[in-house]
């Protein structure tokens, strides 16, 4: 059995923030599912987006929601764009 590649960061940030995009309003299970992960980990990766103005908070009640910016989407298209040009070396970011 051949042992998993580890993502990189870069992977996992594209990850979680996809994840917050196609959800919409994200609730923290729903990403850590999604971007696979455990809750220690979401917890220090969405610190991180919500530090950089990638993704904001929404709270409702006793709810929290996630939400990304138009900063965010701009990430993730330039993050894309950097992951097909490594791939065209046969590199992984």
């Amino acid at each position: 059995m051949r042992p998993e590649k580890q993502r990189s960061t870069l992977r996992i940030y594209l990850d979680v923030i996809t994840a917050v995009k196609d959800l919409h309003e994200a609730k923290p299970t729903h990403i850590l599912n999604r971007a696979n992960l455990p809750h220690d980990r979401l917890a220090k990766f969405l610190d991180q987006l919500l530090a950089h103005g990638l993704i904001e908070v929404k709270t409702e009640g006793e709810g929290r929601y996630y939400l990304i910016t138009p900063k965010g989407v701009q990430f993730i298209l330039e993050l894309q764009r950097a992951d097909e040009f490594v791939a065209g070396f046969g590199m992984a970011l």
